[in-house]
This record gives C-alpha cells, sequence and structure tokens, in this order.
C-alpha cells in the first residue's frame, strides 16, 4: 500500500525563505539553507521548493542556487517557481531535483506537461494549481494568484492528469497561511474526477486537517508549511498520528 506523505513546503524569494497569508503579506520567516538541513534531521517524506518570484520576473528558475541547495537535501525533492520549458526540467533534474512543480506554464500552455512526461516521465510532472473560490465557482489563478483565468478547476485538473501529470498540487489562495484547514470540498472535486494523485495544500493548521484531507478529500498527501514555521508542531508528531487514526505513513 501506498505511504502517504507529509510535505513541507518551502518558499523562497531572493534566496530567503518567506511565508505569507492568501499569497500575500509576505514575511521574512528564516534561512533555507538551515530550513533543509533541520528537516533532514527531522527525516521528512519530501521537500517542496518553489522561488515565488521567478514567473513574475520572467525568468527561469536560477540552476545554480537549486544546485547549492539540493547538495544538501537528503530527501525526494521537488523544485517549482519559472519553469516553463521542457530545458528547464532537464537542468533542475541534473543539479539534484527529483520532481518538478510546474503552475502558470502548465496552465498557458498544457502541451508543455505532455512534452515533461514524455521525455522524463509522468512521475516527475507535478501540475501545481492554485484556486479561488467565487459564489461556488472554484477558478484556476496564476501568477502567484493575483491572474484568475475563468476556467474551472476541476476541468483544469482533467486537462493536466490528460497530459501526462504524475501528480497535482492543489492550492487553495484564500485559505493560504490561515491554518484554518484545507478546501475540502475542492480536494474531494478534484480526487473524484482524476485518478493520479492529489496533494492537498493551503490552511493546514494541525494533523486533524490532514487526517480531513485524507479521510475526506481523496487526498493522497499533505503540505504544509505555517504549521511547521509558526508552532511547535513537527512532521514525525503529525504522521504519529496519522498512523494511530489508521492512515498508511512510512515508519520513523
Amino acid at each position: 500500500m501506498l505511504k502517504t506523505r507529509i510535505i513541507p513546503t518551502l518558499l523562497y524569494r531572493d534566496y530567503g525563505l518567506v511565508k505569507g497569508v492568501g499569497f500575500d503579506s509576505w514575511r521574512h520567516v528564516g534561512s533555507l539553507m538551515q530550513s533543509i538541513k533541520v528537516y533532514n534531521m527531522r527525516n521528512v517524506d519530501e521537500l517542496l521548493i518553489v522561488d515565488i518570484r521567478a514567473t513574475d520576473d520572467g525568468r527561469p528558475p536560477d540552476f545554480a542556487w537549486v544546485d547549492d541547495f539540493a547538495d544538501e537535501c537528503f530527501m525526494p525533492l521537488t523544485v517549482g517557481g519559472g519553469v516553463s520549458k521542457v530545458d528547464h526540467v532537464g537542468k533542475l533534474l541534473d543539479v539534484g531535483a527529483d520532481k518538478i512543480a510546474m503552475n502558470t506554464a502548465a496552465f498557458e500552455n498544457p502541451t508543455l506537461i505532455r512534452q515533461v512526461a514524455q521525455k522524463y516521465g509522468s512521475q516527475c510532472a507535478i501540475v501545481s494549481i492554485d484556486f479561488t473560490r467565487k459564489n461556488g465557482f472554484l477558478e484556476v489563478v496564476t501568477h502567484s494568484g493575483r491572474q484568475p483565468r475563468g476556467t474551472d478547476l476541476v476541468e483544469f485538473a482533467k486537462i493536466a492528469e490528460g497530459n501526462g501529470a504524475g501528480e497535482i498540487l492543489l492550492t487553495s489562495v484564500e485559505l493560504d497561511g490561515t491554518m484554518q484547514g484545507y478546501d475540502i470540498d475542492a480536494l474531494t472535486r478534484v480526487s473524484n474526477a482524476v485518478s493520479i494523485p492529489v496533494i492537498a495544500s493551503g490552511g493546514v493548521g494541525n494533523p486533524q486537517h490532514m487526517l480531513e484531507a485524507i479521510r475526506d478529500g481523496g487526498a493522497t498527501a499533505v503540505a504544509a508549511a505555517s504549521i511547521f514555521h509558526f508552532t511547535e508542531q513537527t512532521p514525525a508528531e503529525c504522521r504519529a498520528i496519522l498512523r494511530r487514526a489508521g492512515i498508511p505513513v512510512r515508519k520513523d
């Protein structure tokens, strides 16, 4: 049986680690390198690291910087931010990434997903989908949550799967950083519509929220940031609580 993963998320800007609320109000929360070393010691399942400025700046990923921090990362590593070409994926894999998260470029050019999947395998093609909720309509947004696209979340999730995505990383913009819980309704809709793994992101504040995302929302993994930045809870403690609830997780 596949194990449920708990994936700490590290967002960086100008080489510093940041966290916000609703994709806004960013504040500095520490050193990226130091956080990677802490998660190494905590033996986490996987790590997601995203450059939140690359797309807005119109630049590709900083391959040299990824090379530097990937050397310090001793767990499976997903890297995102600024990925808009197949060559970007190859370079990121060459410098140490295991999976690549594509967001804005995947929406604007879904064939990129297919090209990446065909060349490098679906297992490394992660489509990151950010969404907002407006009167019950779940709308895809891009460009760090600032650009609404008028596209239904479930429909785009199907498009991503159809083009070869290996996983979907699903983030609620409104709930991001609030620690009020994941959007279970959105998770349920997407997980019921696709057959690939769905990673819940945006809003987790305690292990019970993780359990709800898995049991009620159909998530196969949970991504988390604020809970680990701003509370005393650790991935190991969350994993232990999920284990006691009957969720299959990796042994410590």
